[in-house]
Parts: C-alpha cells; structure tokens; sequence
C-alpha cells in the first residue's frame, strides 16, 4: 500500500468521495453531514492523502489544522472492495504519524451515529481515541459522535 499526498483531481479519488458523502447523506440528517465536499478539502490548512495498490485506490483521510497544536481527522474512506483488509489502520496511523511530526498535541474526529459507523467507532476505540465533547464550531447533535486522542511526543 502506497499512502500520497493527493492533489484530489483523480476520478478514482473524486468517485470514492462521492460514495462517501452519499452514504453520510443516506444515514444521517442533512444538518448532521459534517462530511467536506471536495472544494472544501481543498482549502488551506487541510492535507488530504489517498491510499493505492497499484491503480487501484484503496481509502483516503484528510487532516485539517484547527490550531497549532489541534488537528482533526476529516474524510476517512475505505473503498468498498477493500473494507475490513486494514486500509482505514494504515491511513490513521500515518495521519497520527504527521500530527506527531507538526507538533498536534490533540486530535479530534466527529463521525457518526448509529450501526452504519460502529466499524469506525471501533477502530478509533482501538486507536485510544476517547469520547469528547463538541470542538471547534461543532454543536451537541444525537447524530453526531466525538471523539479526541491526545498525543504525547
């Protein structure tokens, strides 16, 4: 698996975020879909990696600056023929990885509620990722699920 700074202009990329703001939108109130369009990845002070077995993609996340020493996970994908192989593990520790490097002291993450996330609920549990309250512009919501990991150098 090769991890890669992606400027989001492949298909494959456009296509596998796509399918997961479709499947916010089918699980969740519109006002609940914190999910970022692929303008809004663009933005400064996001950095967004894709993840490739040759041509084929196999995930992506994003990491937004909300601070010097705050980050927060946005936009993390498996692709569907690759779920459950380890893809989202490989894009968290890496992204873990750069907050560590940037000097991130906290990084946060607001998913989902309900069987549809649970699968990510675990793997950030398994990641010492613990319940918080709302961060940055968030707003308490029952559809919405936070979560922090403080890192320690």
């Amino acid at each position: 698996m090769i991890i890669k700074t992606d400027n989001l202009t492949h298909p494959a990329v456009l296509a596998l975020l796509d399918a997961h703001l479709e499947h916010m939108h089918t699980t969740s109130p519109p006002e609940s879909v914190h999910a970022l369009d692929v303008d809004a990845l663009r933005a400064p002070g996001i950095t967004f990696w894709s993840a490739w077995e040759g041509d084929d993609i196999l995930g992506c996340g994003a990491l937004k600056e909300l601070d010097a020493t705050h980050g927060e996970i946005k936009s993390m994908r498996t692709a569907s023929a690759h779920l459950g192989t380890g893809v989202a593990s490989r894009l968290l520790q890496h992204m873990i990885g750069i907050a560590r490097v940037r000097g991130y002291r906290r990084l946060s993450l607001e998913t989902g509620t309900g069987e549809a996330f649970e699968p990510a609920h675990q793997l950030y549990l398994k990641f010492g990722f613990v319940e918080c309250g709302p961060f940055a512009d968030y707003t308490h919501d029952p559809f919405s699920r936070f979560m922090t990991l403080s890192i320690s150098d």
